[in-house]
């Protein structure tokens, strides 16, 4: 694969994970004012610190997809991690409608339980095919496992808002 290629696709798959996290910031535009109105639990973040952590976040995945598709392009061997990995790419975007947009609580915490499976799913296809790929996703399980016990919380303590 030519060097011009392979620069286009990291630019692709950067673009598609932000594109990703453009969607899932509309359906959460509301949050910072949320967030403050919630009960949260005393271990719960400062607002502020999502954004910083979801563009790290969005930046590693982009990456990762575009390791894969370096090697293999859509094909061989490639084909089923990249498309696990479009599933919890829709997942990822899903959840911010679900919790900020349209409040569902006990859905949200399903959801983002499927998406933490997704990720872990992700994360062994892209063993199988590059370690260095599957590693770059180790944080963003790590993040969505501290969001999912979050979302719960938050959604039992706020029972009439959630």
């Amino acid at each position: 694969m030519s060097l011009a290629k392979q620069v286009g696709g990291l630019f692709g798959w950067l673009a598609l994970s932000y594109l990703v996290a453009f969607v899932g910031g509309i359906g959460s535009a509301n949050a910072p004012v949320f967030y403050r109105e919630l009960m949260l639990p005393d271990w719960a973040p400062a607002a502020w610190l999502f954004g910083p952590v979801w563009a790290a976040l969005y930046t590693l995945m982009g990456i990762a997809a575009w390791l894969i598709w370096r090697e293999h392009g859509f094909s061989g061997v490639a084909t089923r991690p990249l498309k696990i990995n479009f599933i919890q790419l829709g997942l990822n975007a899903l959840w911010s409608w679900l919790f900020f947009a349209w409040y569902l609580g006990a859905i949200s915490y399903v959801e983002i339980m499927l998406l933490w499976g997704s990720i872990l799913i992700t994360i062994a296809a892209y063993w199988r095919v590059n370690r260095a790929a599957a590693i770059l996703l180790i944080p963003y399980l790590l993040w969505v496992t501290f969001a999912a016990a979050l979302n719960y919380s938050i959604w039992q303590l706020n029972p009439g808002v959630l």
